[in-house]
């Protein structure tokens, strides 16, 4: 089962980054993957976003998400509802004098012929997801 997962500090307070985040519409500012998104219904748990994401060759590939969880400022978690992998998420927040340890995690279960023709690139794609937290860091301390 392809998995992955980051932690980072960003001086700044855990509502403020949990509130960017639980954005979807900020995602393009800081998770180079993502080619276009849209809100689509909901606010907090239960909110649907529309998003492509490039795939091979730049390809868009649809990785539109719902969000299961929704727990301000401590969690945020959320599955994917479209495309050919849909993996589940999820973010913690853990606050500390004005500064947010952020953990982002991925998981997804590939069957069988999947498993065994995109588990590479599904873990490549997953380990470059959890680290884009760099560039989020970058965003909110800028």
């Amino acid at each position: 089962m392809p998995s992955a997962s980051n932690t980072i500090t960003i001086e700044r307070p855990a509502a403020d980054v949990f509130a960017y985040v639980a954005d979807g519409l900020n995602g393009p500012k800081w998770r180079p993957g993502i080619l276009d998104i849209g809100h689509a219904s909901g606010e907090g748990l239960g909110a649907v976003y529309r998003q492509g994401v490039k795939g091979p060759g730049g390809r868009r590939i649809a990785a539109d998400y719902e969000i299961t969880a929704y727990e301000p400022p401590r969690r945020l978690a959320f599955k994917a509802i479209a495309g050919p992998v849909q993996p589940s998420g999820e973010y913690r927040f853990e606050d500390g004098d004005g500064r947010t340890t952020v953990t982002f995690s991925l998981e997804v279960t590939l069957g069988g012929l999947k498993r065994i023709l995109m588990g590479r690139a599904v873990q490549q794609t997953m380990d470059a997801e959890v680290a884009s937290l760099a560039r989020l860091k970058a965003v909110l301390e800028a």
